[in-house]
């Protein structure tokens, strides 16, 4: 192994609201492992759950499933597993899959529970060596079975940590739905996803796209016209429905994708806004509520079908990362804050929006700031 230090600064999560930072021993590899020493690592809305204690996430535990960082350490087997070396720069995917079992075998290994419940980056708890599982910390653990992806070395860490939310978008704007040239989509939802969303459909020839938000929404939405949309809503201001069907000459949206955060109404509202015939993708987590209102015979009658998406796909981060790499669209325009690690409270409430006059659209913790 390099030269490196003893131990590891790291963000644990002891119970919900409830942060500490620690010193974690940073633990030795073998031939088939690595350490990855994080540069950045991205904030999104499953870590305010998280933090909420809302998801059911087992603590203590490193959270941050969206790490960015270069390679410290790597054993032979794993550099030439990976297509890595000392140095490199790599983007990390959450899921550390198996491998072996029936859904890994079928693809779908984001769905992957055979190592106890979802095992993944940022979400596996203190009590599995070596605790250097989240990318809340100086230093992240690559299990045999983590999945990584080469980055330019030259990109901003800010824009270059990006992988992930602009993955899901290519995963769940574009790859469940089927997205193509023709389509009209509707996103709900003006956040982080929501934008890469509106990225995604784009690039995939989508005819016409929709944004709806809230009035507090409106530098999102006007964002949103930045990155692609043709037309934003603002549904406090305007009847979303009747809006929606204006803009389609009445026959709805053909791809709907629902990304809002917590509220569980918009839910039922993609049943009113979808096409005959037509796709929609339910993405944000709303705390496991149940959904008031549900018309579950507008599905019926209009034949649609509903999506659930759980986490992004290997194919999605690497047209996701092309389009970072491209650098054809204004990405920085999208980050709004960076933190230190010791600020990682902070920074999950800034995104969360319970920090008065902050307005957080992508946010990242820097552990060298």
């Amino acid at each position: 192994m390099p030269d490196l230090p003893k131990t590891s600064r790291a963000i644990v999560q002891e119970g919900p609201r409830r942060l500490v930072l620690r010193e974690l021993p940073l633990p030795a590899i073998d031939a088939e492992s690595a350490l990855v020493r994080i540069e950045a690592c991205g904030i999104c809305g499953s870590d305010a759950e998280q933090y909420a204690g809302i998801l059911p996430v087992p603590f203590p535990v490193v959270p941050g499933h969206e790490p960015l960082g270069t390679i410290a350490a790597i054993g032979d087997r794993a550099a030439q597993r990976w297509g890595v070396d000392v140095g490199d720069r790599v983007a990390v995917e959450a899921p550390i899959p198996c491998g072996r079992c029936r859904v890994c075998r079928a693809g779908r290994y984001t769905m992957c529970r055979a190592r106890g419940g979802f095992f993944a980056h940022g979400y596996v708890p203190l009590k599995h060596p070596p605790g250097l599982w989240g990318g809340y910390a100086d230093y992240l653990y690559l299990d045999p079975c983590s999945i990584v992806h080469r980055v330019r070395a030259d990109l901003p860490p800010a824009i270059a940590v990006m992988f992930n939310p602009l993955g899901a978008g290519f995963r769940w704007a574009v790859e469940l739905p089927s997205t193509g040239p023709g389509d009209t989509v509707l996103v709900l939802g003006p956040g982080q996803r929501g934008l890469a969303s509106v990225i995604a459909a784009r690039a995939a020839g989508a005819e016409t796209i929709i944004v709806t938000g809230l009035t507090r929404d409106a530098p999102k939405l006007a964002l949103a016209r930045r990155f692609g949309a043709d037309h934003v809503i603002d549904i406090e201001q305007e009847d979303a429905r009747k809006r929606v069907k204006e803009l389609t000459d009445g026959r709805g949206a053909d791809v709907v994708i629902e990304v809002s955060a917590n509220s569980p109404e918009p839910v039922a509202e993609a049943l009113h806004h979808v096409a005959v015939g037509g796709r929609i993708v339910l993405a944000g987590v709303k705390g496991f509520k149940p959904v008031p209102d549900f018309v579950s015979d507008l599905l019926v009658v209009k034949e649609a079908h509903m999506l659930g998406a759980f986490g992004v796909t290997s194919p999605a981060y690497e047209a996701a990362i092309r389009l970072i790499e491209s650098g054809r669209l204004p990405l920085a325009e999208m980050h709004t804050h960076d933190f230190a690690l010791e600020d990682a409270e902070r920074a999950i409430q800034t995104l969360a929006g319970e920090i008065p006059g902050e307005v957080s659209i992508h946010s990242c913790l820097f552990p060298t700031l």
